[in-house]
């Protein structure tokens, strides 16, 4: 995912110490998981075709924090690099979503024997952090990602909107996955979610 501004960078520039970085960047220090599935490492998904995966997924929820926390009709665009790297993109408003339309773009390298599931990211050298693939489906139509630290994660769509029940199903794939999915929340896409229970204020 993309991350504004140098102090959120900061908040995930190396994997070993993000979840401490992110802690320290939040308002609050998150509650311990009571997922008793807490400490059982994230498993990837097995194969993700990158020709498949290409293209726009639209923010459906996220763990929220600080580098997209009141951005609202969010999505990121990916696309191939000639070098077998991949442009990524995000894209969103800033509280309103007459707002003007806010981008940020950074490349990404696939780490070698991921199966194009671990995904590294970096605004500037030498600064960069890791994201893990953890659940496409076989339409290529939701995806689930995750760091190793279960302090953030998202739910990503192919459409702006899913229902009721493809979200329950994806947050119990998150729950096998040792997250506390009560801190995920819903990201506004829609005028007509502001206020609804579950989505988050912009």
């Amino acid at each position: 995912m993309t991350f504004r501004g140098l102090r959120s960078v900061l908040c995930l520039a190396a994997p070993v110490l993000t979840s401490l970085l992110i802690t320290a960047c939040s308002s609050t220090k998150p509650p311990p998981n009571p997922n008793p599935r807490a400490a059982v490492p994230l498993v990837l998904a097995p194969d993700v075709d990158l020709q498949r995966y290409v293209g726009r997924w639209y923010v459906i929820a996220n763990i929220p924090y600080s580098a997209e926390r009141g951005y609202v009709g969010s999505y990121d665009e990916y696309q191939l690099l000639p070098d077998g790297g991949v442009s990524d993109s995000y894209f969103g408003h800033k509280q309103r979503f007459e707002a003007p339309l806010k981008q940020k773009k950074l490349k990404v390298q696939i780490l070698p024997g991921s199966h194009n599931a671990v995904w590294r990211a970096s605004p500037f050298w030498p600064l960069f952090y890791n994201f893990m693939i953890l659940y496409v489906d076989s339409e290529y139509r939701f995806a689930l990602l995750g760091f190793p630290s279960k302090e953030v994660g998202w739910i990503l769509a192919r459409s702006p909107e899913i229902s009721d029940a493809d979200y329950k199903m994806l947050l119990g794939k998150f729950d096998d996955q040792g997250y506390d999915i009560s801190r995920f929340e819903r990201v506004l896409q829609t005028p007509e979610q502001l206020g609804k229970p579950g989505f988050q204020t912009p």
